[in-house]
């Protein structure tokens, strides 16, 4: 009886996972490059629609970066990737044409005037 304890022990023990904390600093490493590119775009590139659209692409792709590696989606069944993904690309799709048209409004308001 003794000795099947200790080895329910031993078992347990080898079952207990590896930290995995070179993955959490892959991923933090990568980020914060990605930010750090970010600001010296922030504080080099002139403000205009190819920054912004710089801003835009960075935030995505770190977005998607994040929910592969913490919401551990990379390696879930592509359908479930695609069912997130495509409705995602709808609202962004969504609000671009909302500004669109709200900044058309806003400039055949005050340009007609």
């Amino acid at each position: 009886m003794a000795t099947e304890t200790v080895n329910n022990a031993q078992s347990a023990q080898k079952e207990i996972p590896k930290p995995q904390t070179k993955v959490i600093w892959r991923t933090f490493w990568i980020l914060l490059g990605i930010t750090a590119l970010e600001f010296v775009i922030a504080f080099t590139m002139a403000h205009g629609t190819l920054r912004v659209s710089i801003f835009v692409l960075m935030t995505l792709v770190k977005a998607f970066y994040i929910v592969a590696e913490f919401m551990h989606l990379k390696g879930e069944v592509k359908m479930l990737i695609w069912s997130i993904l495509i409705p995602t690309i709808f609202v962004i799709w969504l609000v671009i044409a909302l500004l669109m048209e709200g900044d058309s409004i806003f400039e055949m308001r005050f340009f007609n005037e």
